[in-house]
């Protein structure tokens, strides 16, 4: 996610909060987890819980959360997410040319793989070069370094044992933020890159899924993968080989196991953490007044009451493609989805102040932008970006000024008298994203719509949206951060996140007739035009015209930005919390105090 890479909630330093706090629904391979009870109270842990099992231990192949990666790898730099500032990670300095083409790396010296073997220059250059660059995998990461109008790539060559260069085709402002990119290892995958199986894929592709022994997962990050206990827990142990120590020089980080316990829901979470099972739970609107009380008696603190960073939102399904012959989306529903004045329409007819005051008991801001608050390049509604309160009659009005009508009934018909009647999609399991569903159900049919409100499974869920790209409408959310070419490939026609209108991916079936609209388009081209200005004035003007775009156009109806908040024992010290980033994003300087 990073690069958004995973749909729900993405870029690297965003990752370990959300693994540590929430998430979905999957499943895969099993242990016995007597013996695991018995080994994990020796030493001492961290206990969260995640909502589904990981999908892959693949990072390349990687879009989904909950995923092991913020934890298991280290990219060349990182962001520090209180000051907003780059530092160094894997890659203790770096030079940048006075064109701005030429970025040269230098590593620590004496990286180590969790498995002892030397982590070189030669790492960097086949992580890009081999698994990023490589057009035989299919990998989101890639659109993130996609540079200018030609979407060209950088180049990347070892000059010595720890440094390494890459020259870019143009200058691209974000570069240097986006090599904060996982590093992976070269001597572990290489041969599987250049393999190919019996229909000429690299083999690569079917590397260390959730079966593979946690044995072989090779990684640089703080934490390796210690076990995966199909539907009950994911566990970690630190990794001996990570490179970070304190001023005293000891081994960091100083927590030595960390569990994911795999819950069925947020209810089954919070007992848990009330029970003392967990030492951390994500705060959530329904539970916030529970636990404020219970604050001293449970011994926990709840941090954090800012905004979040992450996005939710509605789409439709703008695809007029077809897949043999067939669309993907009925041409009477695409003909609806695709006028301008039907999604305003539900824009205005979705009760955002009763869906914070209800579903998230006042801890929420409607959300307005793709763009994140907290980043700088935010335009405000103060500043003229377009909102949509809520107005049934304005909703209506924009219905019949597009050719729709009323019945004697008061339901919406189109032009040609078909009931307007549509399935909303979201995934099964997240208490507020049901709760919204519900809401908007009943807040379109005051304008005449038939909504069939439909929760699925996290895997299904997925599925739909970004392989079979059957379904209609859905409610999702995506990670947020500072810089908005993060989101390079949610804006890009042809990015692997573009779901609103989405480009087959690799090794999926053509879709003929897909058509990108003009102001679709234009807001790709926007984004290159950001990405190679260095002038912070020009930037702001760019990206403050995507957001007017975005909010005419409405490919995302944005919902309400939920307050960001964690609770966490008291036994933990060092927590320093970032809506940007939650309460663990600095996991290798927490200690426990008992």
């Amino acid at each position: 996610m990073k690069f958004f890479r995973k749909i729900f909630l993405a870029m690297k330093n965003f990752w370990l909060p959300i693994f540590l706090t929430s998430a979905t629904a999957l499943t895969l391979t099993a242990c016995n987890p007597t013996n695991f009870k018995s080994a994990s109270a020796q030493v001492p842990q961290l206990v969260s819980a995640i909502l589904s099992d990981p999908k892959t231990f693949n990072l390349a192949l990687s879009q989904e959360s909950p995923n092991i990666f913020g934890l298991t790898y280290a990219g060349l730099i990182t962001k520090n997410p209180i000051t907003g500032k780059v530092e160094p990670d894997l890659a203790e300095s770096w030079q940048i040319s006075d064109d701005k083409l030429r970025f040269t790396f230098t590593l620590r010296e004496g990286l180590k793989w969790s498995d002892g073997q030397p982590l070189t220059a030669e790492d960097v250059v086949f992580t890009y070069n081999d698994i990023y660059f490589n057009q035989a995998i299919p990998t989101d990461v890639r659109d993130g370094f996609r540079i200018g109008v030609s979407r060209n790539l950088p180049t990347v060559q070892k000059l010595d044992e720890r440094r390494v260069e890459f020259t870019l085709p143009e200058p691209f402002r974000p570069f240097l933020l986006n090599t904060d990119t996982s590093i992976l290892p070269a001597h572990a995958l290489r041969e599987f890159v250049k393999q190919k199986d019996a229909e000429g894929k690299p083999t690569f592709l079917s590397k260390w899924g959730v079966d593979t022994p946690p044995e072989q997962i090779i990684v640089n990050g703080p934490y390796k993968l210690e076990r995966y206990d199909t539907s009950e827990r994911v566990a970690f142990r630190r990794n001996p080989y990570y490179w970070r120590k304190d001023n005293q020089g000891k081994p960091q980080p100083y927590i030595e196991r960390l569990v994911w316990q795999i819950v069925e829901n947020t209810d089954t979470s919070l007992l848990q953490f009330r029970s003392g099972g967990l030492d951390t739970v994500a705060v959530t609107p329904e539970y916030f007044s529970l636990l404020k009380v219970q604050e001293k008696q449970g011994n926990f603190k709840i941090y954090g009451n800012e905004p979040g960073t992450g996005t939710t939102f509605v789409l439709f399904n703008l695809n007029k493609g077809k897949r043999n012959g067939k669309p993907l989306v009925n041409p009477i529903k695409s003909r609806w989805f695709n006028t301008v004045e039907f999604r305003q329409a539900v824009a205005y007819a979705i009760d955002r102040q009763t869906m914070i005051n209800n579903t998230y008991r006042g801890l929420g801001e409607p959300q307005n932008s793709p763009i994140t608050v907290q980043s700088p390049y935010y335009l405000s509604p103060k500043k003229g970006l377009k909102t949509y309160d809520y107005d049934i009659n304005k909703a209506k009005q924009l219905l019949i000024k597009a050719g729709f009508k009323y019945n004697q009934q008061g339901q919406l018909l189109d032009a040609e008298g078909n009931r307007v009647r549509f399935t909303l999609l979201t995934n099964s399991g997240n208490k507020i994203r049901e709760a919204i569903g519900a809401q908007i159900k009943q807040d379109l049919s005051k304008i005449g719509m038939q909504v069939d409100f439909t929760p699925l499974a996290w895997n299904t869920y997925t599925n739909k949206l970004s392989n079979s790209l059957d379904w209609e409408a859905s409610m999702l959310g995506l990670t947020g951060g500072l810089e908005p070419n993060d989101g390079a490939n949610v804006w890009s026609p042809e990015g692997g996140l573009h779901m609103f209108n989405q480009k087959p991916q690799p090794g999926q079936q053509p879709i003929e007739g897909r058509e990108v609209a003009p102001w679709e388009a234009e807001i790709g081209k926007l984004y290159i035009q950001a990405a190679q200005e260095f002038d912070e004035a020009k930037v702001k003007e760019i990206y403050g015209e995507t957001q007017q775009i975005t909010q005419e156009n409405l490919p995302f109806i944005y919902l309400v930005n939920q307050l960001s908040m964690s609770a966490v024992r008291n036994r933990f010290e060092g927590i320093r919390f970032s809506a940007l980033s939650g309460a663990f994003w600095n996991i290798h300087e927490i200690k426990i105090t008992d």
